[in-house]
């Protein structure tokens, strides 16, 4: 087992209030931390962009081994079987990273934008609410339309992801020489979906990016 040694108290402390799910205690603690919520998004932001640019390459990799399967010319087709079927996994795995920080950022930004709308009921000044209304209203629309290009990239993995799976249950029932050619008449349609795919991560990496240097701008 491994010890949790040098960790720092109040780190652990973050996260079991975290795990717990109670978001007002975790918020409390990071701001003592000098990390308020809109720090909290911008990182969260950068965590999406990263799984993203993960996901690209786990993608690429699933869709090269399963050239190597279908483009079998001799050799072990068992183990170019195994290679395609952990690339499967391990995009599954890289899968739910995605949907779990798109969820992450999701969660940050509701709770950022009703803090910002408390806060400004209490200003009194007509001009200065009025101003803050303004940029709130703008903040928000840009961060609602991030948040549709995130969920429509995450969304363009669940067709592939049902593909692979495909493959992997018929290549698992069915290996054999005669079968592949069976299979390469029906990877066109994986590899259209997958290119799809990377072209929606990376629009939503882009948009992702400019939001963060939005956000850095408007401290």
């Amino acid at each position: 087992m491994i010890k949790a040694t040098g960790i720092p108290v109040l780190f652990c402390l973050i996260v079991v209030i975290a795990a717990s799910g109670c978001r007002t205690s975790y918020y409390a603690v990071m701001e003592k931390m000098g990390k308020p919520k809109r720090a909290l998004l911008k990182s969260s932001l950068e965590d999406a962009s990263v799984e993203q640019v993960n996901t690209n390459e786990q993608f690429k990799e699933a869709l090269l081994k399963l050239k190597e399967v279908y483009g079998f010319d001799g050799g072990d087709l068992e183990e170019r079987y195994r290679s395609f079927k952990n690339e499967y996994e391990r995009s599954v795995n890289q899968s739910e990273l995605v949907r779990k920080r798109v969820g992450e950022v999701e969660q940050i930004g509701t709770d950022l934008f009703k803090e910002w709308r408390e806060e400004i009921m209490e200003i009194s000044s007509a001009n200065l609410k009025a101003a803050s209304e303004r940029k709130l209203a703008d903040t928000e629309s840009r961060f609602s339309n991030l948040m549709t290009t995130l969920k429509k990239s995450e969304s363009s993995m669940e067709p592939v992801l049902t593909q692979m799976k495909d493959y992997v249950l018929f290549l698992k029932h069915n290996l054999n020489a005669m079968s592949i050619g069976t299979l390469k008449e029906e990877a066109g349609a994986i590899e259209k979906d997958i290119l799809r795919l990377i072209s929606e991560m990376n629009r939503s990496i882009s948009d992702t990016e400019v939001f963060i240097r939005e956000l850095e701008t408007e401290k």
